[in-house]
């Protein structure tokens, strides 16, 4: 097991499996939609104020995305985003009520529904290409 994997892996442990498992499945989008857009570059994980972190360190073409679970909402996981990027007001414009947010922050996520993964793939797209202009502004476009 690679040292990112374990490290995730140990991260996620004080979760409930189906929590642990919307983490897995949040980890899988962002890792695969920065491979799928080759201005991002590689994404380096870690940790950072205890949350599992993906950084566009190379590039620097986007910000910091971190997950984790809520603690004190023991079904939920969240995304969080740096607060004065203004993505999550930009996720609201483009999709209203189709997400859950947190404030200024964070996307949050039942571990017992499905997840939206084109409209979450496309706010991850956005947060990690967030310093380029190439990025269509919709699903779609």
């Amino acid at each position: 097991m690679s040292a990112q994997n374990q490290l995730f892996q140990e991260t996620i442990a004080p979760y409930s499996l189906p929590v642990q498992k919307t983490l897995r499945a949040l980890r899988q989008l962002v890792l695969k939609t920065a491979m799928q857009h080759e201005d991002i570059g590689p994404i380096e994980q870690e940790l950072r104020w205890g949350q599992f972190s993906f950084l566009t360190l190379e590039t620097r073409s986007g910000t910091t995305i971190r997950i984790d679970g809520k603690r004190a909402e023991a079904h939920k996981a969240a995304m969080y985003f740096h607060c004065q990027s203004g993505l999550i007001n930009h996720f609201k414009e483009l999709y209203g009520d189709q997400l859950t947010y947190e404030g200024k922050r964070a996307l949050v996520f039942d571990a017992r529904a499905s997840l939206a993964e084109d409209i979450i793939r496309h706010c991850i797209l956005l947060a990690l290409a967030h310093h380029l202009r190439k990025i269509p502004a919709k699903i779609g476009n």
